[in-house]
C-alpha cells in the first residue's frame, strides 16, 4: 500500500505538470490564434495540447481508487456538514476519474465504438459537481471561521497586524462621528454590516493560506466544465487563463504540502 501511494504521488505531480502545460497551450494557441499566426502553427499547438491531455488521462488511471479511500475516510469526520461535502466531492472525482479512463481508452483505440463527445459531456458533469461541493466546503469553513473570529472580537478590529480605519472600533463598531467623516456617504447600518463582514473575510483568509489557495483553485476551474458543458461560454482564452493560474497554485500545494487543504 505505501509503495502505491508513493507512486501515486508522483503521478498526481506528473499530471499537474501535464496539466499546467495544457492549459499553456490552450492560452497560446488562443493568443496565436487572435495575433493572426498561420495555420501550421496553430495546428501544431493544437495536436500538443492534445497529447499533453492524453498523456494526463494516462496518468490518471487508477485514481479512482485514491478518491474511494478519501471518500471513506472523509465518512469519519465529526461535522456532518464537511463530512456530507467531502465524501460526496471525492465520490463525483472518482466518477470523474473513471469516464476520464473510458476516455483514454477510446482515444488510444482500445474501444473504437466508442461515444466520446458523450463520455467527455458526462466527465465534466462529475467534475463540476465535485467543484461545486468543493466551494460549499470552503464557504462553509469560512462562515465558521469568520464567526470564531467574530466572537473573539479580534477580526473586524485588525487584519494581519493592520488597523483599521479611525472611524471603527476594535470591536467594530462605528464610532459616534463616523457618519460625518470618512465614509460618510456610504455609512449606514446595512453598509456598516457589510463592511464589518468584509473585514472579517479578510482577515479569516489572509489568516487560512490553505483555505484561500483552495477556494481561489476552486473558483478557477469551475469555468471549465462550465464552458465545456455550454452552461457558461467564456471562450478557450479565459478557460486557458484559469486553467492555467489554477494548475500552478495546485503545483505550490505540492511543492509546499502546508499548502493543501485539510482534511
Amino acid at each position: 500500500m505505501d509503495s502505491w501511494v508513493r507512486l501515486s504521488a508522483q503521478s498526481q505531480a506528473k499530471d499537474r505538470l501535464f496539466r499546467t502545460a495544457q492549459y499553456a497551450c490552450t492560452l497560446l494557441g488562443y493568443t496565436l490564434a487572435k495575433g493572426g499566426a498561420g495555420g501550421e502553427l496553430l495546428a501544431k499547438v493544437k495536436q500538443l495540447e492534445g497529447h499533453l491531455s492524453l498523456g494526463r488521462k494516462l496518468l490518471r488511471l487508477g485514481n479512482s481508487t485514491d478518491a474511494l479511500e478519501a471518500a471513506k475516510r472523509a465518512v469519519h469526520l465529526s461535522d456532518g456538514v464537511l463530512r456530507l461535502c467531502i465524501t460526496v466531492a471525492h465520490l463525483n472525482r472518482a466518477m470523474y476519474f473513471a469516464c476520464d479512463n473510458v476516455l483514454w481508452a477510446g482515444r488510444t483505440g482500445l474501444l473504437p465504438k466508442l461515444d466520446q463527445d458523450k463520455w467527455s459531456q458526462r466527465s465534466f458533469r462529475y467534475y463540476l459537481f465535485a467543484l461545486i461541493l468543493s466551494l460549499t466546503r470552503d464557504a462553509y469553513e469560512i462562515s465558521l471561521l469568520m464567526e470564531r473570529e467574530s466572537r473573539a472580537g479580534g477580526g473586524a478590529g485588525k487584519i494581519s497586524g493592520g488597523s483599521l480605519p479611525s472611524s471603527f472600533q476594535e470591536n467594530g463598531e462605528l464610532l459616534p462621528n463616523a457618519v460625518t467623516t470618512e465614509r460618510a456617504p456610504l455609512l449606514g447600518p446595512l453598509s456598516a454590516l457589510v463592511h464589518r463582514r468584509l473585514l472579517l473575510l479578510v482577515t479569516v483568509l489572509r489568516a487560512n493560506p490553505p483555505l484561500t489557495l483552495d477556494l481561489l483553485k476552486n473558483l478557477l476551474d469551475i469555468f471549465i466544465p462550465l464552458d465545456r458543458l455550454g452552461l457558461y461560454r467564456t471562450g478557450p482564452g479565459f478557460v486557458g487563463a484559469c486553467g492555467l493560474t489554477s494548475s500552478i497554485l495546485g503545483l505550490l500545494t505540492m511543492v509546499y504540502p502546508w499548502l493543501k487543504l485539510k482534511p
